[in-house]
């Protein structure tokens, strides 16, 4: 099978780039200034206190490779720890050598996992905001409203932006997965994994083959089109030319998930992996605050899906593609290759579940195992929201999940922003069982 070849060969290489770990006696490091080069690499971040000063002193604890020390930030707020030895790192940042009336954001993931390289500067923020600590050790973060009168304008126009991004990321593999439904009727649940394999594979292209950002995307892409047509060729069309049902197929797809995502944990580990160890730079849009990654993702997301629309209203494959949607049987009556227009679609919707993974990837900072399978259950919201086996439905149905997942944190925890998309699929479809593209089925 082309996938698990591919997942083989890319996982093969992530074990050869691991290092064993070795432990050593702590030994602290003061602040200096680390250059990257062929055998060293640089590991550094800033850390600032809510006032915007730089936070002095801090002890980060870093381990992994040859190391296992203490950096500590200097008078500007840096740390900087060279390494020699490429792979994961732990920095675990120490609470109690933060200033009194600071705390760190509890939703911060301390310790950190980040994975160096060699000639490489890697960052990573840890974000201290304000705060107390009790004498039991728990803390109490201070609400960041404005003025005690509710969520600041500022900060609904910031998760604003970030709900169209995330829209415009999940849009492009859900509108794959709305296509093969539409044509096939297969729910495919191994449509996340094909999300994970489009970023592991942009980084294994550009950080362990040393390629280029832009072409360790491109080839990405392209071998991520290429499982499409294999799978199709391999597996789907020979199961349904033996009569199998969907309910079967699906089943089959759930299957080849599990095993893709065993296969990429087993090899890579749990940890993330990063496509660009460059540190973001980031842009400053009136209020809003935005990477440079995001704003190229967001521009080639806008880009791809109006390519892809064009495609499907003004060419000939697009109106065979939504004939074969529409009605299989009476497209092949028409003189329509449906089983060329699957096969088409198939390439297709892996390609564009790639270009999700490559951009989630730059955008988060990072890829692991279950990247696609944490987005999967939001991808079938959006296709379902937006009316099943309709791209233009999958489209408007991303847009609003992505909305509500980042609004939700204005105003609730952030453990319950997928629970709102959910709920907020149950009310729509207790009004609109089709979704919002949907068409009514006619019965007799």
């Amino acid at each position: 099978m082309i996938m698990m070849a591919i997942t083989a060969v890319l996982l093969l290489v992530g074990l050869g780039a691991t290092p064993a770990l070795a432990a050593t006696t702590p030994t602290p490091t003061p602040a200096a200034a680390c250059a990257a080069n062929a055998t060293t690499g640089c590991l550094q971040g800033t850390i600032k206190l809510p006032s915007g000063d730089p936070a002095v002193g801090i002890k980060l604890e870093i381990k992994g490779g040859d190391l296992d020390t203490v950096a500590t930030t200097g008078s500007d707020g840096k740390w900087s720890q060279a390494i020699t030895v490429a792979g994961p790192y732990t920095i675990n940042l120490d609470t109690s050598s933060i200033p009194d009336g600071a705390v760190l954001d509890s939703a911060a993931k301390n310790p950190a996992t980040v994975n160096g390289a060699l000639n490489k500067n890697v960052g990573f923020v840890f974000k201290i905001v304000g705060g107390t600590t009790a004498d039991d050790g728990t803390t109490t973060q201070t609400p960041t409203t404005d003025a005690g009168t509710g969520v600041s304008f500022e900060r609904f126009l910031q998760q604003l932006v970030s709900g169209i991004r995330l829209g415009l990321l999940l849009a492009l593999a859900a509108v794959g997965l709305s296509l093969i439904f539409g044509t096939t009727g297969l729910s495919n649940f191994a449509h996340g994994e094909q999300v994970t394999l489009g970023g592991l594979l942009a980084y294994l292209f550009a950080n362990v083959l040393g390629l280029n950002l832009i072409l360790a995307a491109v080839i990405s892409v392209v071998i991520c089109a290429a499982t499409g047509y294999f799978q199709d060729a391999a597996i789907w069309k020979p199961l349904r030319r033996r009569g199998l049902g969907t309910t079967q197929l699906m089943i089959v797809t759930i299957g080849l998930s599990i095993a893709l995502q065993y296969a990429f944990q087993y090899f890579l580990g749990a940890s993330t992996v990063r496509i660009d160890m460059a540190n973001p730079v980031t842009v400053q849009l009136g209020p809003v605050a935005l990477s440079q990654q995001s704003l190229v993702s967001m521009g080639i997301a806008i880009v791809v899906i109006a390519l892809v629309g064009f495609v499907l209203v003004k060419t000939r494959i697009g109106r065979a593609t939504r004939a074969v949607s529409d009605n299989p049987s009476l497209a092949a009556a028409s003189g329509i290759d449906v089983d060329r227009i699957i096969r088409l679609v198939w390439t297709s919707a892996t390609a564009l579940a790639g270009l999700s993974g490559v951009l989630l990837g730059l955008v988060l900072n990072g890829v692991n195992w279950q990247t696609g399978l944490q987005l999967l259950l939001l991808m079938f919201a959006a296709i379902t929201l937006g009316g099943l086996g309709t791209a233009f439905g999958a489209l408007a149905g991303a847009m609003i999940i992505g909305l509500v997942v980042e609004l939700t944190n204005l105003v609730l925890p952030g453990d319950f922003k997928y629970a709102t998309a959910l709920v907020i699929l149950i009310l729509v479809l207790l009004v609109r069982p089709q979704g919002i593209f949907g068409r009514r089925e006619r019965i007799g």
